[in-house]
Parts: C-alpha cells; sequence; structure tokens
C-alpha cells in the first residue's frame, strides 16, 4: 500500500518564500519551525522576560493597547491583558475570507514570530504549525481590518481559535465552535504570557497573504492574456508585424517586449495568417486593441514585476510592534503599517482591469460585422434567429464597468481610528481582497475572449489555425462545439474560465511552440 509524502514547508528564522506560501495555502503542505527558530524565538523571550522582572513600562507588554498605551496594567493581570486583547480585536463582521487566504495569513504570522523580534515562546508559532497541519481553518469575516496596526481583526480571529474560543469553518463550510474543533485534533487551547497576544494581531500579515496569491494568479492570466489575444488577432485577420522583436526594441520595457514575443510566437505556422500575409487590400493598420496588445499586457507585466519585488521585501520583514532588538531594547515601530502593500496592491488591479478591458475591446470587435473582416454577426452562421455570443459581450462589458470601480484605489481612503492615535490607515486589506476580486474577473473577461477566439478561427474553415489556436479548439471542442445554432453559453463559459485558469492549455501550447514568458 503506498502511502503520499505531505511536502514540508520549514520556517527558518531567515524567513520563507513566495513558493512556500502557496504551498501551505493551497497545497497540504506541513509546516516545521526549524531548530534555529526555536532558538531565535527563545532568545527574544529572555529578554521579555527580563524586562518583566525590572517593571519598567513597555508598550504591549506592561500597558494597554492603541490610545490606551499610557494605563499602565499590574504584573498579576498581564496574562488577562493578552487574552483581552485577543478577544476585543475578533471584532470582524461579514462572510469568511476564504481557506486559502486564512492559510496563508496564519502561515506569514509564524513567519514573523519565527524571525526572533516579537519576544514570544517558541510554542506559540508551534500552536499556529499545529492548526495548519491538522488543517484547521479559524472563521476569519471579511471586514474589520484598516491595515493600520496590520490586520488586527483578521489575526485576532486567528489568535482566539488558539484558545479555544471562536470560530472555525467546518468541512461543509459551516461555522462551527473552535474548541471542538481542537479536541478533535487532539490539541489543547494556550495560555499566553505578556506581549504575545499583541504579537499574535500586529501585522501585515493578512494583506501580504493575498497579494502573495494574487501575484501568482496574475503572472498566470498576463500569459494567459496575450493567448487569447493572439487568438483574436489571428480570428480577425489581424497583421503579425507590430509584434516584430525590433519594433519593441526601440521601447525598451521589458514587459512588452516580452508580450510581443509571445503574441508573435503564437500567431506562426497558421494558415489563416498566411492568407492574408500578402494582401495588400489589407488593412495597413489595424485597431488598438490588436495592434497595442503588448503594450497594455505589458505594462501590466512591468506593474507585476514591481508589487513582486515589493510583496518580496515584506516577506522578509519584521513587522511587528514592538519589536525586541537582540541588545536587550524593546523599541516602538511603524512598520505594521499597510501602505507599501495597498500602494502595490492598488497598482496591480489597475493594471489588471485594463488588461481585461482591452481584451473586451477585441471580443466586440470579432462580433461586429463591420469590423471583424468578414466573419458573420455575433459569429453566428446563422444571425437573426440566433443571436451568437451576443450577451457574451454584453457580461464582458458588464465586468469591465466592475473592474473600474474596482480599480479605484482603497489606499487613499484613509479614516482614523483608536482615539486619533491611529489617525492614518492604509486600506491595504481592502485593496488587497478588492484585487482577488478584478483577477477573478480578469479571468472571467479573458474566458470570454477565448470563447470569441476559437468560434472565429472555427468560422475561418477551411483555412487551418496557429498551433496554439489548434490547441485551443481542442480545449473547448466540448463546451462550444462547432458553429450552428445557439447553445446554452453559461456552462461553456463556465468551462472557458476553468480553461483560462488552470495550466493544461498553456502546457499544450508550449509544448508546440516552446516556454512563453
Amino acid at each position: 500500500m503506498s502511502t503520499v509524502t505531505r511536502p514540508v514547508v520549514t520556517v527558518q528564522p531567515t524567513g520563507i518564500s513566495p513558493a512556500d506560501v502557496l504551498a501551505v495555502a493551497r497545497g497540504t503542505a506541513t509546516v516545521v519551525l526549524g531548530p534555529s527558530t526555536l532558538d531565535a524565538m527563545a532568545a527574544s523571550r529572555a529578554i521579555v522576560d527580563r524586562i518583566e522582572q525590572t517593571g519598567r513600562p513597555v508598550y504591549g507588554v506592561s500597558t494597554g493597547f492603541g490610545a490606551l498605551a499610557n494605563t499602565f496594567v499590574t504584573p498579576d493581570r498581564r496574562a488577562e491583558l493578552q487574552h483581552a486583547l485577543i478577544r476585543s480585536h475578533a471584532a470582524g463582521v461579514g462572510a469568511p475570507m476564504p481557506r486559502e487566504v486564512v492559510r496563508a495569513m496564519m502561515l506569514l504570522r509564524i513567519r514573523s514570530l519565527a524571525l526572533g523580534h516579537s519576544g514570544v515562546r517558541p510554542e506559540l508559532a508551534q500552536a499556529l504549525a499545529d492548526l495548519l497541519n491538522a488543517d484547521i481553518t479559524p472563521w476569519v469575516p471579511e471586514h474589520g481590518s484598516l491595515g493600520a496596526s496590520g490586520d488586527l481583526a483578521p489575526l485576532a480571529h486567528c489568535a482566539l481559535v488558539l484558545l479555544g474560543e471562536g470560530w472555525v469553518v467546518g468541512p461543509d463550510g459551516s461555522r462551527q465552535d473552535a474548541a471542538a474543533a481542537l479536541r478533535a485534533a487532539g490539541l489543547r487551547p494556550v495560555t499566553l504570557a505578556a506581549k504575545e497576544g499583541l504579537a499574535l494581531v500586529n501585522g501585515t500579515d493578512g494583506m501580504l497573504g493575498m497579494l502573495l496569491l494574487a501575484v501568482a494568479d496574475a503572472g498566470h492570466l498576463f500569459t494567459m492574456a496575450d493567448v487569447t489575444a493572439a487568438l483574436a488577432i489571428e480570428a480577425m485577420l489581424g497583421s503579425e508585424r507590430p509584434f516584430l522583436p525590433e519594433l519593441h526594441a526601440i521601447r525598451p520595457h521589458p514587459g512588452q517586449a516580452l508580450s510581443a514575443a509571445n503574441i508573435h510566437r503564437l500567431l506562426q505556422g497558421s494558415s489563416i495568417m498566411d492568407s492574408h500575409r500578402d494582401d495588400l487590400s489589407h488593412a495597413v493598420q489595424d485597431a488598438y486593441s490588436m495592434r497595442c496588445a503588448p503594450q497594455v499586457a505589458g505594462a501590466a507585466r512591468d506593474t507585476l514585476a514591481f508589487v513582486d519585488q515589493v510583496a518580496g521585501r515584506e516577506l522578509r520583514s519584521v513587522v511587528d510592534n514592538p519589536v525586541v532588538l537582540p541588545d536587550g531594547r524593546v523599541e516602538s515601530t511603524g512598520n505594521f503599517h499597510g501602505a507599501p502593500l495597498g500602494f502595490a496592491a492598488d497598482f496591480l488591479a489597475i493594471a489588471a482591469a485594463e488588461v481585461g478591458a482591452i481584451a473586451e475591446r477585441r471580443v466586440d470587435r470579432l462580433l461586429d460585422v463591420t469590423r471583424s473582416r468578414e466573419l458573420p454577426a455575433f459569429l453566428s452562421p446563422d444571425a437573426g434567429v440566433n443571436s451568437g455570443l451576443m450577451i457574451a459581450q454584453y457580461t464582458a462589458a458588464g465586468i469591465v464597468a466592475e473592474n473600474r470601480r474596482l480599480a479605484a484605489p482603497a489606499s487613499v481612503d484613509s479614516l482614523p481610528t483608536s482615539g486619533m492615535q491611529e489617525d492614518h490607515v492604509s486600506m491595504g486589506w481592502a485593496a488587497a481582497k478588492k484585487l482577488r476580486t478584478v483577477l477573478e474577473n480578469l479571468t472571467s473577461l479573458l474566458a470570454v475572449e477565448l470563447i470569441a477566439g476559437v468560434r472565429g478561427l472555427q468560422l475561418r474553415a477551411p483555412l487551418t489555425p496557429s498551433p496554439a489556436g489548434r490547441a485551443a479548439l481542442a480545449a473547448l471542442r466540448e463546451a462550444v462545439g462547432e458553429p450552428g445554432p445557439d447553445i446554452f453559453l453559461a456552462p461553456a463559459m463556465e468551462a472557458a474560465r476553468a480553461v483560462v485558469a488552470g495550466p493544461e492549455l498553456r502546457a499544450a501550447i508550449e509544448a508546440e511552440v516552446g516556454p512563453l514568458g
């Protein structure tokens, strides 16, 4: 009998990688604390213990929080202080955040504690790892974080489960009692010591987790946007000449050159392209939505590179407050402020929204009999009785409009809180959350373009499409069938969404044309 070995992510005091986050958030990886991690945390904790013995006031250790930072707390009530902090801060409302976001957030909190600047016992990080390894997902409501002192409310909902309180997400998605879930997994609640409640909630882990997941998704979708653009350009008898490398070498934006190279490669080996390459009556210049595809998608790629850099820096950062320094000082910082992540998430949302917007313009052109170069109206061979893809474009237009609303930056919308102590907040949680929605919407927009491109290529028969076109036809053959009477489009669009989001079509294309950037 074979056994499946789960991958292992070892948390070191030097941090973890984006791949580690994906392996835990979306996979089945086991989380392990490295020996050096335990040593770093123990050394940091010893400093807090010495401070406790001296009795001097230190924020979060012997004082209240936020606007109550000047309120001294006696030693006999400091454990109570930490527990009260978790209960009061677990004040979120709304639908639960997706499992992958919560798991990413918990792993990143372990990472933060493991850096050895939080002054907590190693068993606290181990307790979080035990939750992940037992597949216990805290119920974290979607509303509650301002990205101010990090993601206070979402992290508090995670921490509350460690105390044997609060809620978890059951196997069926229902809200269940945390204490019962711990008992079922053979885990015991944690009793917090000084500083530990604050260390569990003060950080950017939620917004960083969402940003890291979004970076991975956007990287795939931007490549798929090159694929669907190439299919649409091929179906519309567009020119491949605007994608020649020498034209992009003279405007050296790296993302633009990469996107142009992808599209040019995808258009090769097509008898559809061969049919008009030397036709003098062919359009001298294609429309912007065709000719400028690399300029838009390439700018999005460059934006993604910036966001990836920001997320990578944050993944190496100490974002707790206060922080414990090796020389024994405990200093208050502003490193928990989510502005770098909020700005990055807003910037990427803008870029992704535009990748979807230009895709919708190509869909509209494919469906318009006056602009599609002899394709039938709405890509129906019997337009009139049949409406073809008319309403699919309506759906795409509605999604583009929503993405434009979501592209409005959240990070400029600060609201003061905590008695004006936290008088400027980042809204990074909101920025990252809406970015995920924009990327979900982009998946749908590329799915509509994929269907329209496939239908257009089918209608060019007996001319044969490029290898990329043939792979796309094969991927959607069952869902869309051959050109003919109207079909129930919603299932076809769901199938196309799965094709865009998954790795299979890209792999099939790359097997024919080589790796895409």
